[in-house]
């Protein structure tokens, strides 16, 4: 039964990846219609701290309505934001749309984890994990192979429309199966109880930390990269879905055999290995002068091999530390996204009116690589 719903989950994490992946490089360049540039990482920043304080509310609400339910209204949420993000044009609704939208796909996210932890066996989280971010990372692939031509063709308004038809897929996904499934005991702990969790046990304060340098790493490079690409280097949105469907092969590819080296080995290593190749690999981008495609897809393709091996590694360590039952712990750990959104576009903001061009941002990026790097260094191995 198990490895039935296991299944399940699987297929509903694919079809709810596909929406994120069609809108999330593109947000940015549609929030840019209504908002000077400089500003869109304000509109982000919002959007994180209303995300935060719903993922706070997580263990009150799933031990009130349960998961299913919890996640059919989450999921319902979704579709509406994009609905109007698909049929308005003013700023008035699209921002308040966005940042809807942003909060439902952390709740989603995180009721998903519930999911795939209690339907995991003990002993190959790491081979569940590395195969349900590979199914994720195939979604991210086919929706940036047709996100280019629809917006060539069409607009930023069609790309929303279609997501939304996703997310009625995965709502009958929902309404209609995992009637079985046991809520496991939620216990609603306070923040600050949750955060002296996360300080004593070092275990966790370090797969945070490096958790949210590479949610920081997402975060700049989901909006600033596509502005890069577009605006200063003059790459066409049909070449740039190719060159983003290129770049998150990785995820794909490695995170299944990663997650079963992981089980094996442990995950310092692949961990020092991740955060090192994405330190070099940004380090080259701000010295790319020319729109050469290869290179840019070579550059980008290997920034994402460093990627999928960090995030194969802190979902696997994380979920070796704690069960599904700890849903403050996992709550809080989903927030590093959450808290990344709010102090990486904040960070890059001040870059922006501070430095002389916007390639500059890579080089801090560089360097915060560096700090995920330095903390994988002081992991010890669970077995």
């Amino acid at each position: 039964m198990k490895k039935h719903n296991r299944q399940i989950i699987y297929l509903a994490g694919f079809l709810f990846s596909i929406p994120i992946a069609l809108t999330a490089y593109i947000n940015s360049s549609y929030l840019e219609q209504f908002i000077d540039k400089d500003y869109i990482g304000l509109v982000y920043t919002f959007a994180s701290l209303a995300t935060i304080v719903s993922l706070l509310q997580v263990p009150k609400i799933l031990k009130y309505f349960g998961n299913r339910k919890a996640m059919i209204f989450a999921l319902f949420t979704a579709f509406i934001s994009l609905l109007f993000l698909s049929f308005t044009n003013g700023a008035k609704i699209i921002i308040p749309a966005f940042i809807l939208f942003f909060i439902s796909i952390g709740l989603v996210i995180s009721s998903l984890d519930v999911f795939i932890e209690d339907f995991s066996e003990k002993g190959s989280v790491g081979s569940a994990r590395g195969f349900y971010l590979t199914i994720i990372g195939l979604a991210w692939v086919i929706a940036q192979l047709v996100s280019g031509s629809i917006i060539n063709k069409g607009s930023f308004e069609g790309i929303y429309l279609l997501s939304s038809i996703f997310f009625i897929l995965v709502i009958i996904i929902f309404l209609t199966s995992l009637h079985d499934f046991v809520d496991p005991k939620y216990t609603k702990v306070p923040i600050l109880k949750t955060i002296k969790t996360f300080i004593k046990n070092k275990d966790l304060f370090k797969v945070y930390f490096t958790n949210f340098v590479l949610q920081l790493f997402f975060a700049w490079m989901i909006i600033y990269a596509p502005i890069y690409l577009h605006e200063y280097m003059g790459f066409g949105w049909d070449k740039i879905g190719i060159m983003f469907s290129i770049m998150l092969l990785p995820f794909v590819i490695l995170d299944f055999p990663l997650g079963k080296i992981s089980d094996r080995l442990g995950e310092k290593k692949l961990l020092i290995f991740g955060f090192l190749t994405i330190a070099l690999s940004v380090l080259f981008i701000p010295l790319i002068k020319s729109p050469i495609f290869y290179v840019w897809t070579f550059v980008l393709f290997m920034t994402r091999i460093g990627a999928a091996t960090v995030e194969t590694m802190n979902e696997s360590y994380f979920f070796k530390v704690i069960t599904e039952k700890n849903t403050d712990e996992i709550s809080f750990f989903r927030n590093a996204s959450s808290v990344a959104y709010i102090i990486g576009p904040l960070f890059a903001s001040l870059i922006l009116f501070i430095l002389p061009s916007f390639e500059y941002i890579f080089f801090v990026l560089c360097a915060v690589a560096l700090l995920g790097l330095f903390v994988s260094l002081k992991f010890k191995d669970i077995r």
